[in-house]
């Protein structure tokens, strides 16, 4: 049980500020997406909108709605398994692929250990 705070309150930490970074159009994150394929203008939507969502479902899951807890994981590691094949398939290796393989780790772990919970 401890675990599994511990690593949703990591999640929810890191989507947020990578989905606020999207929201706002952080600059050290443009080069990235570009070499990703990634148009600018889907930086508000669909990424950072889905990603600062799912972490307020980890969230809402954490403060006693655990079927949306669940639901949010499951949805970050769509979203973030997507978000590695496109970096794969640009041949980017930046560091937003980097980042992306490790919110999927995290987000992967979060749905394992609320799943095992």
């Amino acid at each position: 049980m401890t675990a599994h705070v511990i690593v949703t309150v990591l999640a929810i930490a890191a989507t947020t500020f990578s989905g606020v970074a999207a929201l706002l159009h952080f600059q050290p994150i443009i080069p990235g997406m570009a070499k990703a394929g990634v148009p600018r203008s889907w930086l508000t939507f669909p990424i950072g909108t889905l990603k600062t969502l799912g972490a307020l479902g980890l969230l809402l899951g954490l403060a006693g709605v655990p079927l949306i807890g669940t639901a949010a994981a499951v949805g970050l590691v769509l979203f973030f398994t997507c978000a590695v094949h496109t970096h794969l398939l640009a041949r980017d290796y930046s560091p937003q692929f980097g980042l992306a393989i490790g919110f999927l780790v995290l987000v992967v772990s979060t749905l394992v250990l609320d799943l095992a919970g």
